[in-house]
């Protein structure tokens, strides 16, 4: 289970998503499956290319890294978090990526 969660909103249209941080069971386990429910399509349609060509395995591979790229893809979408700096300074210490705060 990844060890924190961190609650992103879009700033111009008010949508949330929660991301969580670390370790993805879920991908381990089910592959392509949480990124095809975040709708991260992109995701989705690379690891089930992936997991095609290794006969799943690559899912231990995205198990390390697919939270953080899907942190990085909302926060290209222009999503930002109103968590507290205790919340997300060891967050953006795990992940090295600085987290936009929403703007009071």
């Amino acid at each position: 289970m990844a060890y924190t969660e961190i609650t992103f909103r879009h700033p111009a249209h008010g949508g949330m998503k929660q991301a969580p941080i670390g370790f993805s069971w879920t991908t381990l386990f089910f592959s392509f499956f949480p990124a095809l429910f975040r709708a991260d399509w992109k995701f989705a349609i690379i690891q089930f290319i992936v997991a095609m060509f290794t006969f799943g395995l690559g899912a231990f591979v995205f198990a390390f890294i697919y939270n953080k790229l899907y942190v990085k893809t909302l926060l290209e979408q222009g999503y930002t978090s109103d968590a507290d700096d205790a919340v997300l300074k060891p967050v953006e210490a795990a992940l090295g990526l600085q987290i936009p705060r929403k703007q009071n």
